[in-house]
């Protein structure tokens, strides 16, 4: 593109164009990556989440990732037919379920996070470490500064730093 008009700023120029780039490239690997382990991204962040927060009922699970109730239905249900997950009567609300992880699901969590390792190591390989801690220092300040929630994916929720949840907390 030797030809184009002096004023035209290469796509490659803006920031917003790289990170949504690389963000589609990186949720393309992502689940590829994941797929011979039977678990799309949005499955291995719920996990995750019951992982650090066991017992939580669906209700929780919503607010903490932001998703929508419909979603998180989903969601469960599936993990729970898979055997990675099963729902059990919430030891204070006799309205609620608790959402338990299943030994499976440590199972497959521990081969999941080697594909978080082996990602995060092929898009930081350009860099030194120091560079490594000063991009993630860098991203997670964007964030932050753009009202995104920590570990929440916007992409299952309404709108960034909203829960679409509803105030039915019987699930």
């Amino acid at each position: 593109m030797t030809d184009a008009a002096p004023e035209y700023v290469p796509l490659s120029n803006h920031v917003a164009f790289l990170l949504g780039q690389l963000g589609s490239h990186v949720a393309y690997r992502f689940t590829e990556l994941l797929a011979p382990l039977g678990i799309r991204p949005q499955q291995f962040g719920t996990l995750r989440n019951l992982e650090a927060n066991g017992g939580l009922t669906q209700q929780q699970l919503c607010d903490a990732l932001g998703i929508h109730r419909n979603v998180m239905v989903g969601l469960v249900d599936d993990l729970e037919k898979r055997g990675l997950v099963e729902r059990r009567k919430h030891p204070t609300d006799r309205r609620a379920h608790a959402v338990h992880l299943l030994p499976a699901a440590d199972a497959l969590l521990a081969r999941a996070e080697i594909v978080v390792a082996g990602l995060n190591a092929e898009l930081l390989a350009p860099f030194p470490p120091e560079d490594r801690a000063k991009l993630l220092e860098l991203l997670q300040r964007a964030a932050t500064a753009n009202g995104l929630a920590p570990g929440v994916h916007p992409g299952l929720t309404a709108s960034p730093g909203r829960s679409t949840c509803d105030a039915d907390h019987s699930s």
